[in-house]
């Protein structure tokens, strides 16, 4: 609630002003007003009808939530259409060659171009329109009806009134026919009791019209009534519902159930109800006829461009940015058909183009030729039967590097060659006879081998015999030891271990030899513990 003053307000004034502020929010006491007595709504929250105190507002208001500054340079005109300003009677220099006028070049003319300029005829030279140029606000630029005249409006409320006209017509006119067609039944069958029953149907088609509603009475379906004395506007009816009673509804097209599904929350109908029926008697083919109909394919190819685009790194939204999404669009569309007629062209260029080539002459497409050819009694050819061999656009018979052959005239194992010297490789020096036999020689060779590496192969391998170094893992049978030395290694083995045992033993002046002899590996073996073995604790 707008209030003027901070003053300080008593229990009871404070309770008397929420009491009002109560009954103006139930609109059961006149809104506060204004400076300028315009109403001001109860509903509004107190820190948005509150003005600020450097404002020092002496009335409530609601001017310091408005645009209080304006720029009077903005207008809110449009342009005058069609107006003109100067009709010239001769060209004037740097007018339009096309039709005369100062207000535009020959680029942006809108008239039809002439066959001779009005530059040089000098005749009916158009007259200057008005150019003008607004500088509008926030608002009028954004303005979708701004420059609308109301008044094109009444075309389309004609073409209704030429539609329901032409249905009134046509309905009066059935109606004549049908009492035409009643009228001309004989009298001997209304005796039979036919007319009783003819009498009851005209009856009946006189109440049909009689209960259609009064097309006067319709013209208020869009009638909204307005509460009065109160702030907040707001309709205390609702609108009419906007389909007239002669519409069939959607889900009564078909009333088989395995027809299109109706959605009652939505009131959507995808697929058609009646899919075998004519579609140019058809009113209604379902909903997603307006998803193929229209501008909805150009939408949905923007839609398309702005993911792919955006799946390869460019920074495109349509949603966030949908000038920016339909701008990168057509430029795309340009890029695509001019990248298409580059290639086209690129091909044309290459390969030529058979549409445009001179077609030969009809004697030659029907095999009809003035070639004499001459008979004897017989029916022998005697002359003229030598025919011409074709040529091709690529030489032929020509031999290179001694070849007495064309590439291609030898084949063997999936490969081109030449005949001559059934080589392989292409523009290869001709070898002749002698780098076939040659050929033939290495293949021979090659084969020989191939064999004798197969038999080795085959043979099983011979055993090697074994002939393990002293220190190896194993001993021979046949091998014969010194006593002595084995009673010095086994002394010298026991010292190396008593000084592994005992460090403070070992001695300063160490001597190692790299000799190791049979009878040093059987001391070894001797004193080595075998950890697997269970009697390794008894020895000594």
């Amino acid at each position: 609630m707008a209030t003027a003053s901070a003053a300080f307000k008593s229990r009871e004034d404070h309770r008397k002003q929420l009491e009002l502020e109560e009954a103006r929010k139930a609109g059961l006491a006149p809104a506060e007003l204004d400076e300028d007595g315009k109403e001001i709504n109860p509903h509004i929250p107190q820190y948005m009808s509150s003005a600020p105190w450097y404002l020092n507002a002496e009335r409530p208001s609601l001017k310091h939530q408005r645009k209080w500054k304006s720029d009077p340079n903005y207008t809110k005109d449009w342009y005058d259409r069609g107006a003109k300003v100067f009709q010239a009677e001769k060209f004037r220099p740097g007018a339009c060659i096309n039709c005369g006028a100062m207000s535009h070049d020959v680029k942006t003319c809108m008239e039809r171009p002439r066959k001779v300029g009005a530059k040089w005829t000098n005749k009916r030279i158009a007259a200057d329109e008005k150019i003008e140029s607004f500088e509008l606000d926030y608002d009028g630029k954004r303005d979708r009806w701004n420059g609308y005249d109301p008044a094109t409006y009444a075309r389309v409320i004609d073409s209704y009134e030429m539609r329901d006209d032409a249905r009134r017509k046509y309905q009066k006119e059935q109606q004549m026919k049908k009492m035409e067609q009643k009228n001309a039944i004989p009298e001997r069958e209304k005796d039979n009791g036919n007319g009783s029953d003819d009498d009851d149907d005209e009856d009946d088609d006189v109440e049909v019209d009689e209960a259609k509603v009064d097309e006067s009475k319709q013209m208020d379906f869009a009638k909204v009534e307005k509460r009065v004395r109160t702030t907040g506007g707001g309709s205390t009816g609702t609108v009419r519902n906007l389909r007239i009673r002669e519409d069939t509804a959607k889900y009564l097209l078909n009333l088989d159930t395995n027809s299109a599904y109706y959605d009652p929350k939505t009131r959507s109908m995808r697929e058609d109800p009646l899919p075998e029926t004519d579609p140019n008697e058809k009113f209604y083919a379902g909903d997603n006829q307006n998803r193929v109909s229209g501008q909805a394919q150009e939408f949905k190819q923007l839609n398309i461009h702005a993911w792919e685009a955006y799946e390869k790194g460019q920074d495109i939204h349509l949603q966030a940015a949908p000038s920016q999404a339909e701008l990168l669009h057509r430029e795309f569309k340009v890029k695509k058909e001019k990248l298409k007629s580059q290639t086209k062209e690129d091909i044309l260029t290459k390969y030529g183009n058979a549409a445009d080539e001179e077609k030969p002459d009809m004697e030659l497409l029907l095999g009809q030729t003035e070639r004499q050819v001459e008979y004897d009694r017989a029916g022998r050819i005697i002359k003229g039967q030598e025919k011409a061999v074709p040529k091709s656009k690529y030489e032929e018979d020509v031999y290179i590097n001694n070849h007495t052959t064309v590439w291609g005239s030898w084949w063997r194992e999936g490969q081109w060659g030449y005949k001559c010297c059934r080589q392989h490789t292409r523009n290869s020096y001709c070898t002749g006879q002698a780098g076939i036999d040659a050929a033939e020689a290495s293949a021979d060779l090659m084969r020989a081998n191939i064999e004798k590496k197969e038999a080795l192969l085959e043979k099983p391998a011979a055993k090697e015999e074994k002939n393990p170094a002293a220190w190896g893992s194993e001993v021979p049978d046949d091998l014969i030891l010194d006593q002595k030395k084995l009673k010095a290694a086994l002394k010298k083995e026991d010292d190396r271990l008593r000084e592994e045992k005992d460090e403070r033993k070992r001695k300063y002046n160490v001597t190692h030899s790299d000799e190791v002899t049979a009878e040093d590996m059987e001391a070894y073996r001797m004193k080595k513990v075998h950890f697997d073995d269970p009697m390794k604790d008894f020895l000594t």
